[in-house]
């Protein structure tokens, strides 16, 4: 969701994507969520998935998220999903926004939608936090790693998310599902993330772990409080279901490998300058808080993320070439599908030589 809340770092402009206020403003009646006063509607500016509006109802502010209009790829942009997980993870130490309405009626905007609260808090773009001093960057990060070992620790049956998904093989299935995804794309092949798809399979870890999985934690898909270095809430749970939590650190910590004209990335930043842990203590941490001796396979899980991110991206671009793609900015983020597959491939191929 990326932006969804916090003042400092909101991106609000003219919806991308308009639709029907006068519909909204009658079901905020009917769910008898709406404030006194005028509707106002602004788009979040930025993300490349479910697009998303400050709804203002009055003295009332709330967040709606959407499913984009247009032919869309099977099992995507399940706005229904990221509603129910964040609703069950309300009673947990898992930091959500508030879930106030479930819209699955396409009649009533164009597309099903959710509203949540809207938090007021910081969204930190930049994963070096430019004009923070080392011991802030420092707390930042380890508030990141503390929250995604929290989600790793919640007993997902307890919180009534026994079904949210299938229990093993989940690293197979998403390699399966990926796969699929990127064939299925409008946009080029990419010549690296071919041979990436084909070397998954024959090194696929044997161990299974079952856990509440993101699927999208990093930095700017949390809000953080306005002054402090604590987590307020967790954004854009649409890829999130139960699976492998070393898939779901892997893809977090994959910004540790990548630069930052790739993906969010930190590889091009001095950490010690910058008071950011480096990517060796930053896994000793994760493995401290969920009593992990070590990661065996650390560096399949970072291919596979780095494999699983270019096919989100290759379906950005043929979002971006079919008209319906959730920002502006979606065929410059489409065309680093291909850096990093790149990145992912030379990784495999130094793990098939013996060098990692």
């Amino acid at each position: 969701m990326s932006g969804a809340s916090g003042t400092a770092s909101e991106r609000l402009v003219p919806p991308l994507h308009p639709f029907d206020t006068g519909a909204l403003a009658r079901f905020l009646r009917d769910a008898g969520v709406a404030g006194t006063g005028p509707l106002g509607v602004l788009q979040f500016q930025g993300g490349q998935s479910n697009p998303t509006y400050r709804v203002n109802s009055g003295t009332r502010s709330m967040v709606l998220r959407r499913k984009p209009p247009g032919t869309l790829l099977p099992s995507a942009h399940a706005v229904d999903r990221e509603f129910r997980v964040m609703k069950a993870l309300a009673a947990t130490g898992v930091p959500v926004p508030r879930m106030i309405a479930l819209c699955e009626d396409p009649a009533v905007i164009g597309t099903p939608f959710y509203l949540m609260e809207h938090v007021e808090g910081r969204v930190l773009w930049d994963p070096a936090l430019p004009g923070m001093s080392p011991a802030e960057r420092g707390a930042h990060y380890d508030e990141l790693n503390r929250v995604i070992a929290a989600l790793h620790a919640v007993d997902y049956a307890a919180v009534g998310l026994g079904d949210y998904g299938r229990i093993g093989g989940f690293v197979l299935r998403q390699i399966e599902r990926w796969s699929r995804q990127y064939e299925s794309g409008g946009a080029a092949r990419i010549a690296s993330m071919d041979r990436v798809i084909e070397w998954l399979p024959r090194h696929l870890p044997a161990d299974e772990e079952t856990a509440i999985v993101h699927g999208d934690f990093r930095i700017d898909n949390v809000i953080f409080h306005p002054t402090e270095p604590r987590i307020l809430a967790v954004l854009d749970w649409e890829l999130s279901t139960l699976g492998h939590p070393l898939s779901d650190f892997a893809y977090h910590v994959m910004a540790w490998r990548l630069k930052a004209g790739e993906f969010r990335g930190l590889a091009d930043c001095d950490f010690a300058a910058l008071g950011i842990p480096d990517e060796a203590r930053y896994v000793a941490e994760y493995c401290r808080r969920t009593s992990r001796s070590r990661i065996a396979d650390w560096d399949f899980y970072l291919i596979f993320n780095m494999f699983r991110i270019t096919a989100i991206l290759h379906g950005v671009m043929s979002r971006a070439l079919q008209g319906n793609a959730a920002s502006g900015n979606a065929l410059e983020t489409g065309a680093r599908a291909a850096r990093i597959a790149d990145v992912a491939w030379e990784m495999a191929q130094r793990i098939d030589h013996g060098e990692s």
